[in-house]
């Protein structure tokens, strides 16, 4: 049985020479896995359960027996799900142990090569919080600022795709960063935003800045390292300028309330209270009468604009603005701004095509 050790893991991952295969249970893929990976559970949430208590209240070995009747039962199918994954296949369990050796022990009769991660998602949780704790910022951050519906994320995702190095900290965090950011996403857990930002943050360890857009410490549910924020605030600012009726146009098409319309008014709820009560009650209203881009509108000059504004006046750096039209603009006044503001580093990478 060959097994790998996390930091040879880590190094295929970058490559893209491996894939993970979790073989836990549903339930424990869905609190935190390696990102990436694919999971095939030996056993569902109940007979995990179920083999669990047999443990506990019997013995391991009447606990053995019922496990190996559970994978008996399923085996072709089971056997299948995992043969069907392409390329090279890494499997892991919790801490390594008899789901991973069963997992790697049976496909090997059906003449599948799997290698085992020593330690299990343990060790990438300990490698990731390691990771995470000792971190320090080489790189510069260039941090993309704009009022609520400048299309940041668009020209984040513009700019990756572009080869520039991005760090899409809400995708990560399943959220978009304000009080209806949940809303058509899967927010992650903290577990899950620190293995992605650890692995990112490794994969562009060699990158001269980082381009992010302007968070909070907090994105949904999780907490960004200080770390992070503090190379923030010592970074390079952008700010989009889009006009209002734009950014109305934005919201409306990338949260489309029409196909959300409770849980935006659910989410309404939670700020009704800090908005000065005659506005408040008209944008219930509209959203009531689904006239989405009235609400969005009010929304954005009489709460999401004056708290931007608020939180603008404690930045100290040159703010360099972009009044783009569009996104190959947008992508290219960066460019000329990078070179102008005379950084080598920044302006050379990446490098043309």
């Amino acid at each position: 049985m060959k097994e790998i050790q996390i930091e040879e893991l880590l190094q295929l991952y970058a490559k893209g020479d491996i894939q993970l295969i979790d073989v836990r249970s549903p339930s424990e893929y869905e609190e935190g896995t390696i990102p990436g990976s694919w999971n095939a559970p030996i056993f569902d949430d109940e007979e995990r359960s179920e083999i669990g208590t047999i443990y506990k209240q019997i013995s391991k070995e009447a606990a053995k027996e019922r496990g190996l009747e559970i994978v008996s039962s399923k085996m072709p199918t089971w056997i299948k799900s995992i043969r069907d994954i392409p390329g090279n296949k890494a499997v892991f369990c919790w801490r390594g142990g008899m789901r991973s050796k069963t997992t790697v022990t049976l496909l090997s009769l059906m003449d599948e090569k799997l290698v085992r991660l020593t330690g299990g998602y343990r060790a990438f949780r300990k490698w990731t919080t390691q990771f995470l704790t000792h971190h320090t910022m080489s790189a510069k951050v260039v941090t993309i600022h704009g009022y609520t519906g400048s299309g940041k994320t668009s020209l984040l995702h513009r700019l990756k795709q572009e080869g520039f190095p991005v760090l899409d900290l809400e995708a990560m965090a399943g959220h978009r960063g304000s009080i209806f950011g949940h809303i058509g996403t899967r927010p992650a857990n903290q577990k899950t935003f620190d293995g992605r930002l650890a692995l990112e943050l490794q994969r562009l360890k060699e990158a001269p800045y980082l381009i992010m857009e302007a968070e909070s410490k907090r994105i949904g549910k999780v907490l960004l390292p200080a770390f992070l924020l503090e190379a923030k605030e010592k970074g390079q600012v952008f700010f989009l300028d889009v006009p209002l009726e734009e950014r109305v146009r934005q919201i409306q098409q990338e949260y489309r309330p029409e196909q959300h319309a409770k849980a935006c008014q659910v989410a309404f709820q939670r700020i009704k209270q800090r908005i000065h009560t005659p506005i408040a009650a008209e944008i219930e209203d509209h959203m009531e009468n689904e006239n989405w881009s009235q609400a969005i509108k009010l929304l954005l000059q009489f709460y999401y604009d004056p708290r931007y504004e608020f939180g603008q006046e404690r930045y100290e750096q040159t703010i360099v603005h972009l009044d783009s039209a569009t996104l190959d603009e947008a992508v290219e006044q960066i460019r000329t701004a990078l070179a102008e503001i005379g950084r080598e580093d920044l302006s050379t990478y990446p490098p043309s095509p």
